[in-house]
């Protein structure tokens, strides 16, 4: 891939001070932008349709920065260029996330609402984790592209840890047998979770993609099950 030359643009962009700086005055001489919306342009009068632009303009950035730290890494994508993908002037993405930092951690945000499994039957648990994962995988774009970054950098990786360690690992600690070997269930777990999400959704293995929801389920489930119950390996 063809490096280019950092430019003004990338050094003002992921300098989290100034940029806090402008986005403070932003706030203060448009307060269309401090509520989300979008300026109208000189001469032209507001629309009060005009703040579900900024919706789609956010929309917009969020995905092409997916993609572009899943093809680059973090520390080789630049505002510009995520910018260029989503056909924005680059003081856009400055203005709504300050810096790739803060543009980074927007991207990266996810909520699994991993299911509480102590309100089903016990030996429901596995078939009801991986259903819950198999549909949020269809449906959320976001985990998709998360993945991919997880696999190309170590910051995608350090945010999927921690969203594992925040909000699934509590779930799987309330049903453990032996809460002391709740870690180690919990990364088995997701061996077989995020290993057919990654053939699956990211390489897009035939065999994996072929496979109905209730298949994946009844492939899947009893393994699971056996890693949240068993007394024993």
């Amino acid at each position: 891939m063809v490096e280019h030359a950092p430019s003004t643009t990338d050094a003002a962009a992921d300098t989290a001070p100034a940029a806090a700086s402008a986005a403070m005055s932003d706030a203060v001489a448009d307060p269309a932008a401090a509520l989300g919306a979008e300026s109208p342009a000189p001469g032209e009068a507001a629309d009060p349709a005009r703040p579900r632009r900024s919706a789609a303009t956010r929309a917009a950035i969020l995905a092409a920065a997916r993609d572009r730290f899943a093809a680059d890494g973090y520390e080789r994508a630049t505002i510009r260029a995520i910018a260029r993908d989503a056909d924005i002037d680059p003081s856009m993405v400055m203005r709504y996330y300050g810096n790739k930092a803060g543009l980074f951690a927007a991207a990266s945000e996810i909520e699994v609402h991993a299911p509480d499994l102590t309100h089903f039957p016990r030996e429901e648990a596995g078939a009801r984790l991986v259903r819950h994962f198999v549909e949020r995988w269809e449906c959320d774009e976001t985990l998709t592209a998360m993945m991919r970054v997880g696999v190309t950098n170590e910051a995608g990786a350090e945010r999927m840890r921690g969203v594992f360690a925040e909000q699934i690992r509590p779930v799987l600690t309330a049903v453990c047998p032996v809460p002391e070997e709740a870690p180690t269930r919990a990364a088995l777990i997701a061996s077989q979770i995020l290993g057919m999400a990654l053939c699956r959704y990211v390489l897009h293995l035939p065999p994996a993609v072929g496979l109905s929801h209730d298949e994946v389920i009844a492939w899947l489930a009893p393994t699971v099950q056996r890693y949240l119950t068993a007394e024993h390996p």
